[in-house]
């Protein structure tokens, strides 16, 4: 660095802040560090700055299952408001587990990471309750329980399992069923808790229930072939999956059995992911803003670095979104349905 500061005739202050971006510099000073920094080749050493400052600049975000497309598209929401903070995301694949999750837990730690976002799988609230005592600040990513302490940004699921069944419910379906997740992933249950009320609001049986061991399209086959084994006379003639990896594995399924969806059975998933809309038969879904959430979720966590992380009420979302008026705060959005072919009935 001083070698950088001499050659473009400025202090080793001054390169540090053009290399941090904690004070404004000048364009032209900047100009001046940046072409000093190519001319030398000069690569900051971030293990000495971490020794130095006792953290480095990364955020870990240990997200539910990188194979899902919705979390690649809420961690790419939340690289795109890091950036300009120059803040380097990691990101950890928990793999729906809460022992894999706990282990990235103790590799965050030990890398010193400035902050983390994370969806967490079972009750680990007690271990991120230790990960800030560090002070490294935690938000949780997809997940609201208000007795978590901590900001967090979801999507209000228990209304997005309303519209998913509503929906299937409304366009003739007398006997739904749900496909569910891992019971240990709260969201599961929330959108169970919907799909139950959308069902007693228009006096109709409780949809089936089946829990599934994994949320990708292998587990929603499995489910399919489980729901074919049933007699004719109890079969579904709705599926509403918990997320749209489980409603394409079941639509595969049907399809290769011979099901014609919708006029046999009807299907809804959630998320609405990019394959949603390009599938064989076009998947009604319920979208989630992922890209929008994790701007969100990055910006709670950018707000806490900086001391600024506003109070709950103060706290303005993207549109479609609220804040509830408790601390801390807590992001939560509208969920949208997403009519396509496969409920056209």
């Amino acid at each position: 660095m001083r070698d950088v500061a001499a050659l473009a005739g400025v202090s080793v202050g001054t390169v540090s802040n053009v290399l941090t971006g904690t004070k404004r510099v000048s364009p032209a000073t900047e100009r001046r560090v940046l072409d000093a920094i190519e001319s030398l080749g000069f690569v900051r050493n971030d293990a000495a700055r971490q020794l130095r400052v006792g953290h480095s600049s990364t955020v870990g975000f240990i997200v539910l299952d990188v194979a899902n497309p919705f979390f690649t598209d809420v961690a790419s929401g939340a690289e795109e408001e890091l950036a300009p903070a120059r803040r380097p995301l990691l990101l950890a694949d928990g793999r729906e587990s809460a022992e894999r999750q706990l282990s990235y837990l103790e590799l965050f730690e030990e890398q010193r990471v400035s902050g983390l976002l994370i969806t967490p799988v079972g009750d680990l609230r007690a271990r991120l309750e230790r990960v800030r005592s560090r002070g490294i600040p935690v938000v949780l990513v997809d997940h609201h329980d208000d007795a978590w302490p901590f900001p967090s940004v979801s999507v209000d699921d228990r209304r997005g399992g309303e519209l998913a069944m509503g929906h299937l419910l409304d366009t003739g379906s007398r006997r739904p069923a749900y496909l569910s997740g891992p019971s240990a992933i709260p969201q599961m249950h929330a959108r169970w808790q919907g799909a139950q009320a959308a069902a007693a609001a228009r006096g109709v049986a409780a949809p089936l229930l089946l829990e599934l061991d994994s949320t990708n399209a292998a587990a929603g086959r499995a489910g399919a072939r489980r729901l074919l084994d049933l007699p004719a006379a109890s079969r579904p003639d709705a599926v509403f999956a918990a997320n749209d990896l489980i409603a394409l594995g079941v639509l595969q399924a049907l399809t290769l059995a011979g099901v014609r969806v919708p006029d046999d059975i009807a299907l809804v998933g959630y998320d609405d992911i990019a394959f949603a809309e390009t599938a064989a038969i076009p998947l009604t879904s319920v979208r989630q803003p992922a890209a929008e959430m994790g701007r969100a979720a990055a910006g709670l966590l950018l707000g806490a670095l900086d001391g600024s992380t506003p109070d709950a009420d103060d706290t303005q979302p993207a549109a479609g979104a609220t804040a509830t008026e408790a601390a801390p705060p807590r992001i939560r959005f509208d969920p949208e349905l997403i009519a396509r072919a496969s409920t056209a009935r």
